[in-house]
């Protein structure tokens, strides 16, 4: 399923198991900067496929569950 974004252009296919790293930055909305650091820094995983190296779906939605659950501190109003 390939879900579009404002303006009618392919935002990203919900099916694809593994991502390019900036089909992964894309999908949290981050540059592909940031997002080459939070894999150089551990924290989104990688793997090799052949000569590429790939982020996993899951490794992104781990990420995002793992930064809910650091953020879950009540902010004083």
């Amino acid at each position: 399923m390939t879900v579009t974004a404002p303006g009618g252009h392919p935002d990203h296919d919900l099916t694809l198991v593994a991502l390019t790293v900036e089909e992964a930055a894309r999908r949290l909305s981050i540059g592909r900067t940031t997002m080459y650091a939070l894999i150089r820094d551990g924290e989104i995983e990688t793997i090799p496929i052949g000569r590429a190296r790939r982020v996993p779906a899951e490794a992104v939605v781990e990420f995002t569950r793992s930064r809910m659950q650091k953020n879950t501190t009540p902010i004083a109003a």
